[in-house]
């Protein structure tokens, strides 16, 4: 499953991320976001506020990782929240991320 935060990796470098609270609620509400990645470790009021916000406006959402890993998959300081703007990234992640699911 490292696969994923490769892939995070790559997309951050093309600039198709957007992470943190303020950069994620921006892109959903301008309906750029391809897919969401909620880190396993965030509080019960971020899971809650951003799982209605990707259903509201139909974007996937996963939760996977650590904060502390999604930060270190992009490059910055922990994340709770990453938003893929590439709808090539989404897929492939949402693709990894699905195939441990049956």
């Amino acid at each position: 499953m490292d696969r994923v935060f490769s892939l995070l990796g790559f997309a951050q470098r093309s600039g198709k991320i957007a992470s943190g609270a303020q950069g994620v609620c921006a892109v959903l509400r301008k309906e750029q976001a391809k897919c969401l990645i909620i880190a396993a470790d965030c509080s019960q009021n971020t899971l809650r506020k951003y799982t209605a916000m990707a259903a509201r406006f139909s974007v996937p959402y996963y939760r996977y990782g650590s904060k502390l890993r999604l930060g270190q998959a992009i490059g910055k300081a922990p994340r709770s929240l990453v938003a893929v703007l590439d709808y090539g990234f989404a897929q492939a992640i949402a693709s990894e991320l699905n195939r441990g699911r049956v």
